[in-house]
């Protein structure tokens, strides 16, 4: 055993016990940051995952992964290196959100639909927020303003496209996954093809519809359950390092950090908000100073959403707990995403916000006093977050470099 697999636990044992005496010496503060934590699950998660996970589970038993994998294989394998069944996992995961697209190819796992390598790279691309959130708790409730739905929507997806594009480049070349049947090599169209491979997937599941109903939902409740538990714990935790003044020494860092990257410092409770939660993070970029440029507030919503949160982080390492899949490819996945999508919210601000925002429902006091943004201020803002985004993504690729490091001692 070398001495970093001596010293994690014990650092992880001692963390523990710190909370545990924090939680005793702020008792009122950790049960309003539990019910605070429970609302969240309890009004915005539990309703808008719980439906697409119960349908996901139906749909993987009547063999549609089998019938949109057959017809999308020529598209997913040359653009992400993965089966077309992950255009599925694509598709339900952006419309429920996380963690919907790990367990989703966690499943596909488990019927070797997928190996293990384009199961990380199909979650490095399939972790996205739901447009739900981003339009109706985000631009309505969060900011107040509808008009920056169609930029935050298009940023964050666009990011995850080309996330998935990148990390097609991860891990060695792979054996085909899912060999198709000799029952339908026969036929030359491909749609017939995908009929009976849906068709074959369903008999041999076998179990009928109240099964499958019965599995679906017991299931996904585990599943929420999890992640409600993990929404609470993060809550707490957030509210503990605030009552101890350590979320304090994060905020002047990180401000420290915008200021050298010439971007607004007020930004840096949102920044730290969203490291640890979506939610608190997206409510906080919303709640910016008046004086910075909404351009900047939507663009550390973009940084929040695409980034999910230590919380967010949490569940999919539950998910993937029972797979050979690891975290440290996710853990890339979410920097470049965080990287990426803040850019692409600069950059498409001029030509999405100069017709789409509405005088009905901006601020005066959010909008910029430009008619889009001036050459200079688009390249201050540019540079600026590209100096922080690289910086934060050069971080975390020598954190993921030195884990990888440290396991591979750990096997010798």
């Amino acid at each position: 055993m070398t001495a970093a697999q001596r010293v994690i636990p014990l650092l992880i044992t001692l963390a523990l016990l710190i909370f545990c005496t924090l939680m005793a010496l702020y008792p009122a503060e950790t049960w309003h940051a539990s019910v605070r934590g429970l609302a969240i699950w309890w009004d915005v998660l539990f309703p808008s995952l719980f439906p697409f996970l119960v349908l996901s589970e139906l749909l993987l038993g009547f063999g549609i992964v089998h019938f949109l994998g057959t017809l999308l294989n020529p598209l997913m394998r040359p653009l992400f290196r993965v089966p077309g069944s992950g255009g599925f996992v694509f598709a339900v995961s952006c419309a429920s959100g996380y963690p919907t697209g790990a367990k989703l190819t966690a499943q596909l796992w488990e019927q070797k639909l997928v190996t293990r390598e384009e199961g990380e790279r199909l979650v490095a691309f399939t972790t996205s927020s739901d447009p739900i959130f981003m339009i109706g708790a985000v631009s309505v409730g969060f900011f107040h303003n509808t008009s920056i739905a169609p930029i935050l929507v298009a940023s964050h997806y666009a990011a995850a496209v080309l996330v998935g594009m990148l990390m097609r480049f991860h891990g060695r070349s792979d054996v085909s996954s899912a060999p198709p049947p000799v029952a339908y090599e026969k036929h030359r169209s491909r749609f017939m093809r995908a009929i009976y491979a849906m068709h074959e997937a369903r008999q041999a599941d076998g179990r009928t519809l109240g099964e499958l109903l019965r599995h679906a939902v017991s299931s996904s409740l585990r599943l929420i359950i999890i992640v409600g538990g993990l929404v609470v714990f993060f809550s707490v935790i957030m509210e503990l390092m605030v009552q101890t003044g350590w979320l304090g020494a994060l905020y002047n860092l990180t401000e420290q950090g915008l200021h050298l990257a010439a971007l607004p410092p007020s930004l840096s409770h949102s920044l730290v908000g969203g490291l640890f939660e979506v939610t608190l993070g997206a409510k906080e970029a919303g709640a910016a100073a008046a004086s910075v440029p909404l351009v900047f507030k939507v663009a550390a919503a973009s940084f929040v959403l695409s980034w999910g949160g230590l919380s967010v982080h949490a569940q999919i390492m539950s998910v993937l707990s029972s797979t050979p899949m690891r975290y440290g490819p996710f853990l890339l996945a979410r920097a470049i995403h965080a990287a990426i999508a803040p850019l692409l919210v600069v950059l498409l601000w001029p030509l999405l916000m100069g017709s789409m925002a509405s005088p009905a429902f901006v601020n005066d006091a959010f909008m910029p006093p430009y008619s889009a943004y001036s050459p200079e201020w688009k390249r201050i803002g540019l540079t600026g977050i590209s100096v922080f985004s690289s910086i934060l993504f050069l971080m975390l690729c020598l954190a993921w470099m030195g884990s990888k490091l440290m396991f591979k001692r750990g096997k010798k």
